[in-house]
């Protein structure tokens, strides 16, 4: 370690206190360690408490040459969780920034900072009795609101696009100075928060998905809660039958019929949500064979290609989109089910006698639907981190960390437009690569928006066996490339893809290096992060 190095350190301590200053080696080896292999050391662990602090450690940062790799509450399983994309990077951890700043009732939005976690802003809503819903993403309930939306992340609800709905932002730059867009900018403009474009060129993206300032806080956005909410299920019992699913739905989506995010899940994805690898039925042996499978199908009821959706609005707007679902999806898929809090509650009451006569585990697979229909209520759940442990023998029963008990997950996730062509290149693609390398080809696909379509691909393998780290990156490494090449690319970065995404056209890259070099001239902010 140099002496800038070392002064930097001592810099940190006067700055933060010495309990807010970590060079612990068991704390760093869980900050080093990622779902999925990583070579990246750490030097220390910082911990500011407020956006000043963070200001007078980034110029000590500058002024020494530290490098330093922000993180706000490390859950970003799948993607790289803590692990930084530089060598002996400084991780600056935000958790601590966990106020909420603001509130507003009357005009929807909430003011925080990169602390506040997905549980924490529901509870917040929940004890003012709020008629205001969030959307959460089937993450951890402890995940950043700011991470998420530095990833330009998704959820569930109308307000499933959650960079969509910022209405500005505080950063801390690489030097050290403040900067406040949209109309922030100005200390007494009126539209502060709730017109997002401000006036000039609009920046706010310049701060997702890259390494060009620290987001310290955000003005987001919320949904006032609906007169009327119900959730939809359906089946397809052949997987070929997914391009025309994706065909009708399309329409749908574009009138606004469908208003949120809709979720098409394979069977491999359904099983993965309900119970872990059979391994006893399997006698040890992986892949997942098709005959087990059907198996398995029948069940816990669930066909090749699942989907779900949610309808919102007046009672005569669902009435009516309910009908029109209704109409357009008959004889095209495999039991559409309309589920809203009444229905749900008669399930769970009729659900024993249920599998008495049909041999159907209704229990268990509602343990799945109460967590789906609540994600789309914008209500955080815990229970969709049980399916990384997928190929786990043993599951925890109490604290799950998929870091730290070796869970291997890779996400993937190419963006399209939304037609049943795409739908079709892209499953012969996952289904292609993934059972080569002997991995389960576990897809979710989402009609993100009224004309693009999101396919997340997870690669879960099990860490403490031996050389199941190498296949999975090879495996990764062939699909990532087999995606670009067809002109799927994906819509965010895991640590392991950012050096493998090109094709980026070099204007674009220039702009980049030339805001990069502005804006942190000494370049210490998350060096590599997203190519920059």
């Amino acid at each position: 370690m140099s002496i800038e190095q070392i002064n930097a350190m001592d810099q940190f301590r006067a700055i933060l206190g010495a309990d807010n200053v970590s060079e612990d080696p068991d704390r760093i080896t869980a900050y080093e360690t990622a779902t999925f292999k990583t070579d990246k050391s750490i030097r220390a662990i910082i911990t500011p408490e407020s956006t000043e602090q963070v200001q007078a450690c980034m110029k000590v940062a500058t002024e020494t040459g530290t490098q330093v790799y922000v993180i706000s509450t490390g859950r970003n399983v799948g993607y790289g969780s803590r692990v930084p994309t530089c060598d002996q990077a400084v991780v600056m951890e935000l958790r601590k920034l966990n106020r909420i700043v603001d509130f507003s009732e009357e005009l929807a939005y909430v003011v925080i900072e990169p602390g506040v976690s997905q549980a924490q802003l529901y509870e917040f809503l929940q004890s003012r009795d709020s008629n205001l819903w969030m959307d959460a993403t089937g993450s951890f309930t402890e995940h950043s609101l700011i991470g998420n939306i530095a990833d330009r992340g998704f959820g569930h609800t109308r307000m499933a696009d959650h960079f969509g709905q910022v209405g500005g932002m505080e950063v801390v730059l690489p030097t050290g100075e403040l900067l406040k867009t949209g109309f922030g900018r100005f200390e007494n403009a009126k539209g502060e928060g709730v017109y997002k474009w401000g006036v000039g060129p609009y920046v706010d993206g310049l701060f997702t998905q890259s390494n060009l300032g620290i987001i310290t806080r955000v003005t987001l956005w919320l949904d006032p809660a609906p007169e009327a909410y119900k959730k939809f299920f359906c089946s397809l019992e052949r997987e070929e039958d997914l391009p025309e699913l994706i065909e009708v739905l399309r329409p749908l989506r574009l009138n606004g019929t469908l208003k949120s995010a809709m979720h098409i899940g394979n069977d491999y994805k359904v099983l993965g949500s309900v119970q872990g690898y059979p391994w006893e039925v399997m006698q040890g042996k992986t892949p997942l064979t098709p005959e087990v499978m059907q198996e398995l199908s029948k069940k816990w009821d669930f066909g090749a290609w699942n989907a779900s959706g949610a309808l919102y609005g007046s009672k005569a707007e669902v009435r009516a989109a309910t009908k029109l679902i209704k109409r357009t999806l008959k004889g095209r898929v495999k039991k559409l089910q309309f589920i809203d809090a009444r229905t749900l509650k008669l399930a769970e009451m009729v659900a024993k006698p249920y599998q008495w006569f049909t041999g159907v585990d209704l229990t268990q697979m509602l343990k799945l639907l109460k967590p789906l229909f609540g994600l789309t209520k914008g209500v955080p759940t815990d229970s969709m981190i049980a399916s990384t442990y997928w190929r786990k023998k043993e599951v925890p029963s109490g604290d799950l960390d998929p870091d730290r008990d070796g869970c291997g997950l890779i996400w993937v996730a190419p963006i399209a437009a939304t037609s049943g062509a795409n739908a079709k290149n892209l499953w012969h693609i996952v289904k292609t690569v993934l059972l080569k390398h002997g991995f389960e080809p576990t897809v979710s696909i989402t009609l993100l928006t009224e004309r693009a379509m999101d396919c997340v691909i997870n690669i879960s393998f099990d860490r403490n066996i031996e050389g199941e780290d190498e296949r999975a990156m090879a495996c990764h490494d062939e699909l990532l490339k087999e995606l670009t090449s067809n002109g799927y690319y994906p819509y965010r970065l895991s640590i392991a893809s950012m050096g493998l995404v090109a094709g980026d056209g070099s204007p674009y890259k220039h702009l980049l290096k030339g805001v990069k070099q502005v804006v942190d001239p000494s370049g210490v902010l998350s060096s590599g992060r997203y190519g920059l």
